[in-house]
């Protein structure tokens, strides 16, 4: 076990030592946390569209207070993952890009939530 800034630190042989002997932690249920939809700015995306039958570029980022760069970042970064859906066509002149969630974006939500559920019923339980 090595401390650094008063962050104790766990060797992987610490953690697959204290998982195989059934002392499962918060932190080694944390890993397993879905990583494309864990970090802000995608949950924020993915949790609107959960909400909303589907919404525009302008519409998502007002939502989720991000840069136009940014969230053209995270959403295709949730689309390469198959978690939203993208249409792009235009109003006269104007691009227009309209987002959905799809259904395996769906799926990863409410197991994400599930998880992040036993998580907090586990801290407070412990």
């Amino acid at each position: 076990m090595a401390a650094r800034s008063g962050i104790v630190r766990l060797s992987r042989e610490e953690r697959v030592k204290r998982t195989a002997s059934g002392v499962v932690g918060v932190n080694a249920a944390a890993v397993a946390l879905d990583r494309v939809i864990h970090e802000r700015t995608r949950l924020a995306i993915v949790s609107a569209l959960a909400v909303n039958p589907s919404l525009t570029f302008n519409e998502l980022k007002e939502l989720v207070r991000a840069t136009d760069g940014n969230l053209s970042v995270h959403a295709r970064k949730l689309e390469d993952a198959g978690y939203i859906g993208c249409t792009k066509s235009f109003a006269g002149r104007v691009p227009k890009t309209q987002y959905r969630l799809l259904p395996a974006g769906r799926r990863a939500l409410e197991k994400y939530l599930d998880h992040m559920e036993a998580l907090i019923r586990s801290t407070r339980e412990g």
